[in-house]
């Protein structure tokens, strides 16, 4: 029997092995009660993987429903906070207490120095001729 890694397919190996002892049990009357007792085991192994499937599904939907309420939550939390921003000022230091952003003022940007280029040591240049 080549082994199978995955769930389904040891489970689909062990339907085709009972299948195959099915098939044969006139000849295999003597392994019987082991044979039943693979097909309760098959049969626990399949009402599990249909429990897996459903919790799954559940898991999903109740993955889809959170994620609704935390973006609810969030834009409430939003509101929230433009309403504190009324209620203490935009400027209020008050506001880092609740994890918002008082507002400081624009930082202006300064023009950065730029040092002007030393004159080239090259060649003087000839002076420009101009027709008058």
């Amino acid at each position: 029997m080549v082994r199978e890694m995955t769930n389904a397919g040891m489970l689909g190996q062990l339907v085709r092995f009972n299948a195959a002892l099915v098939a044969n049990s006139a000849e295999l009357e003597h392994l019987e009660g082991t044979r039943l007792r693979l097909e309760r085991l098959i049969s626990d192994v399949q009402a599990f993987a249909q429990q897996q499937a459903a919790l799954t599904a559940s898991k999903q939907e109740a993955s889809k429903q959170m994620r609704t309420l935390l973006n609810e939550g969030l834009r409430v939390a939003t509101g929230l906070g433009k309403l504190l921003q009324e209620f203490y000022g935009l400027r209020a230091e008050k506001m880092a207490e609740f994890g918002l952003q008082p507002f400081r003022g624009k930082l202006r940007r300064q023009k950065p120095e730029t040092p002007e280029p030393p004159p080239q040591a090259g060649p003087p240049s000839a002076p420009e001729v101009t027709n008058s």
